[in-house]
């Protein structure tokens, strides 16, 4: 994929997921830092935007400095985002990737599903489990509270 300008954050559909950041009860974060120096970051927050699910579904988004990718970075802070979320009672977290962004794999691999797409991008949710939990039936609704973006 090419690289989006850096501009492309003044969007306002981009703005939403850091705009007034901290500022409602479900916004969280983790950042990875080296040498005092922040290098990635995953948040959430419940928000209408390209990954959403429904109202209780906080949307994930994740970025990791250039320089420090392919390195395991962006993994460990998405593993450590779902346990943080599912510590806090969390019932899933969803998220929005192209079809042609090689971290759609990397998604399917941390439990992520395909619950809907487009010609361009997949709307993923992952089911956050109570740890230890294997083998067995879903019984939440989150089908009945999927909207479609599309």
């Amino acid at each position: 994929m090419e690289k989006p300008p850096r501009e492309i954050i003044d969007q306002p559909e981009l703005r939403l997921y850091i705009e007034d950041f901290g500022s409602r009860k479900d916004d969280r974060a983790l950042v990875a830092e080296h040498d005092g120096r922040v290098i990635g970051a995953a948040w959430v927050r419940i928000i209408d935007d390209y990954g959403h699910i429904n109202d209780e579904t906080p949307s994930l988004a994740i970025s990791v400095l250039e320089e420090y990718r392919d390195m395991g970075i962006g993994t460990a802070l998405m593993k450590s985002m779902l346990d943080h979320l599912r510590e806090h009672g969390c019932k899933g977290v969803s998220l929005s990737v192209q079809k042609a962004n090689y971290a759609s794999e990397i998604y399917r691999k941390l439990g992520f599903e395909v619950v809907s797409e487009n010609e361009e991008e997949y709307i993923m949710l992952h089911r956050l489990k109570r740890k230890g939990y294997q083998n067995g039936s879903i019984t939440d609704d989150f089908e009945s509270k999927i909207t479609s973006r599309i």
